[in-house]
């Protein structure tokens, strides 16, 4: 149970590092909080910001996630933590990105976490699923539809690739989750109000 406390907390706190406000900082950039959505992700730092600053909190939000879970498997689970701490970890780190202590519980939606997760559980299953974002972005150049469509593949894709049952419900609450941050997009994308990337030159 200790080893279990132990790994929520950890994971979590990394999970409440936003990116997306340590780039503005370090790149002396507005803060994402003020600008487009008000969303502290990759996708309102791309809209508001610069593409540099976007790729750097897509890797850094991603990493977070994979590294969450990495060491609990390479380092918490070879001392003794039992298997279930997995599962912590995956959870405490997405939750700690969209609700993190160091800012007001307000974070972001966590597309980019939920993805280093899915790779450090299954890198083919990852994969798959950023290949569902990038199909559906790349034709739409709509990034919530492209979300949504990998937030409901990721389950589905979870099923084949995971043989744990434990591992294959932490990623159906995760795309729960997800599901549920981007009600706002989802009432949009039906009203045919939802935002387009165009092109730049």
């Amino acid at each position: 149970m200790i080893a279990i406390i132990l790994v929520a907390m950890a994971a979590y706190l990394l999970g409440s590092v936003s990116f997306a406000v340590v780039v503005s900082r370090l790149m002396h950039l507005p803060d994402p909080r003020t600008f487009g959505s008000k969303n502290p992700g990759a996708t309102n730092m791309l809209r508001g910001s610069s593409r540099l600053a976007a790729a750097l909190v897509l890797l850094g939000d991603a990493l977070k996630g994979w590294l969450a879970v990495w060491l609990t498997t390479s380092v918490a689970l070879p001392m003794g933590a039992p298997v279930e701490c997995i599962m912590v970890a995956a959870l405490a780190v997405f939750l700690g990105h969209g609700y993190p202590i160091f800012f007001g519980f307000k974070g972001g939606k966590g597309v980019a976490t939920a993805l280093g997760v899915l790779l450090a559980l299954s890198p083919v299953l990852g994969l798959c699923v950023a290949i569902v974002w990038l199909s559906v972005v790349g034709v739409t150049r709509i990034s919530s539809l492209s979300a949504l469509a990998s937030s409901v593949s990721a389950p589905l894709l979870g099923w084949v690739f995971l043989q744990s049952l434990q591992l294959k419900l932490t990623v159906l609450i995760m795309a729960l989750i997800l599901l549920a941050h981007h009600h706002s997009n989802i009432r949009k994308l039906l009203e045919g109000q939802e935002t387009v990337f165009r092109k730049r030159d």
